[in-house]
C-alpha cells in the first residue's frame, strides 16, 4: 500500500507538466486546428537555452549558482518569446490563412530548425546541471516506511498546476478568453465584430510559448539536462496527451493529461519500463478512435 501511494505522489509532477504542456498546446489547436509539433519543440529548445546559458554564467561569466540559473531562466524565456512571436506571426499565421494543411508540415521544419539551433549553439555538448532542492520531504510515513518528494518536485508541481489554474481563470473570465473563443469559433465573423484575428493568434502563439517556456525550464532543472531529440518526442507526445482530455477546451485537455500523466507513472511502477511508451501512445491511439466523432473542420 506504501509503495502504491509513492507512486502515486511520484505521478504528481509528471502530471501537473503534462497538464500545464497539454493546456498551452490546446491555446494553439485552438487556433489552428491542426496538429503542431512545434509546441514541444518550443519545450526542448527553452530547456536547452537555458542549460546553455546557465553553463556560460557559471564557467565563463564565474557567478554562482542562483544567479547563473536565474540568468539562464531569462534567456530561455526570452528566447522562447521571440521564436514563439516570429513562428506564430510570420510562419504559422500566413500560412494557415493560405492553406490550413500547410501548419503541420511547417510544424516539423521549424522543430528541426529550433532543435539544430541548439545544437549548434551546445557544439554537440550534452550539458548537466547540478542537483539542487534535492532534500526529501515526507509527505506520509507509516512504520519504517515513507512516502516522499523532493522539494524540486514539490515546487515544479505547484507552478505548473498554477499555470492551468490561472489560465483557466483567465480564459473563462477574462475578456481575453472571449476574444480567443470567439476566433477559434469562427475568425472571420470575429473579424466582422471588430475583433483583430491576427493578434489573437499572435498572442494566443506568445502565451503558449511561454508556457511551454517554464515547462522546460521547470523540467530541466529537475532532470539535469534536455537531450536535442526531446523536441520531436514531446511534440508528438503533447499532440497526443492534449487530445486524450479534447482538444476544443485547454482545461478539459490539461484534466485528460494529467489522468495520462498518471497512468505513464503506475506502468512504469508496476509494469516494464521499455513498453511503457508503447502501452501509453498504444491507449491514446485507441481512446481517439473509439471516441472519434465526424465534424466539418474549417
Amino acid at each position: 500500500m506504501v509503495y502504491l501511494l509513492q507512486q502515486l505522489a511520484n505521478s504528481l509532477p509528471l502530471a501537473a507538466l503534462y497538464a500545464a504542456l497539454a493546456f498551452g498546446y490546446a491555446l494553439i489547436f485552438g487556433m489552428t486546428r491542426r496538429a503542431d509539433i512545434t509546441y514541444g519543440a518550443l519545450f526542448a529548445f527553452s530547456g536547452q537555452i537555458y542549460v546553455l546559458f546557465a553553463e556560460f554564467a557559471w564557467n565563463d561569466l564565474y557567478l554562482v549558482l542562483p544567479a547563473a540559473l536565474a540568468l539562464g531562466a531569462v534567456a530561455a524565456e526570452l528566447y522562447a518569446l521571440a521564436a514563439g512571436a516570429l513562428i506564430g506571426r510570420h510562419v504559422m499565421r500566413p500560412l494557415y490563412r493560405h492553406s490550413p494543411n500547410i501548419v503541420v508540415v511547417a510544424s516539423l521544419a521549424v522543430l528541426i530548425i529550433l532543435s539544430e539551433s541548439a545544437r549548434l549553439a551546445a557544439d554537440s555538448r550534452v550539458l548537466w546541471l547540478p542537483p539542487f532542492l534535492n532534500a526529501p520531504v515526507v509527505l506520509l510515513e507509516d512504520g519504517g516506511f515513507r512516502v516522499t518528494l523532493t522539494v524540486i518536485q514539490l515546487v515544479n508541481t505547484a507552478l505548473m498546476a498554477a499555470i492551468v489554474i490561472i489560465g483557466h481563470g483567465i480564459l473563462r473570465h477574462g475578456r481575453i478568453g472571449r476574444l480567443w473563443r470567439a476566433v477559434c469559433d469562427d475568425a472571420r465573423a470575429a473579424e466582422i465584430c471588430g475583433v483583430d484575428s491576427g493578434f489573437a493568434f499572435v498572442a494566443a502563439y506568445l502565451t503558449a510559448a511561454m508556457i511551454a517556456a517554464v515547462c522546460g525550464i521547470l523540467s530541466t532543472s529537475y532532470y539535469g539536462t534536455m537531450d536535442f531529440s526531446a523536441g520531436l518526442v514531446f511534440g508528438l507526445k503533447v499532440v497526443l496527451i492534449a487530445a486524450a482530455g479534447g482538444t476544443s477546451s485547454p482545461t478539459r485537455s490539461a484534466l485528460g493529461a494529467a489522468v495520462v500523466g498518471l497512468a505513464e507513472t503506475l506502468w512504469s511502477g508496476f509494469g516494464p519500463t521499455m513498453l511503457r511508451d508503447l502501452v501509453i501512445v498504444s491507449g491514446l491511439v485507441a481512446v481517439l478512435v473509439l471516441s472519434r466523432r465526424e465534424r466539418v473542420i474549417p
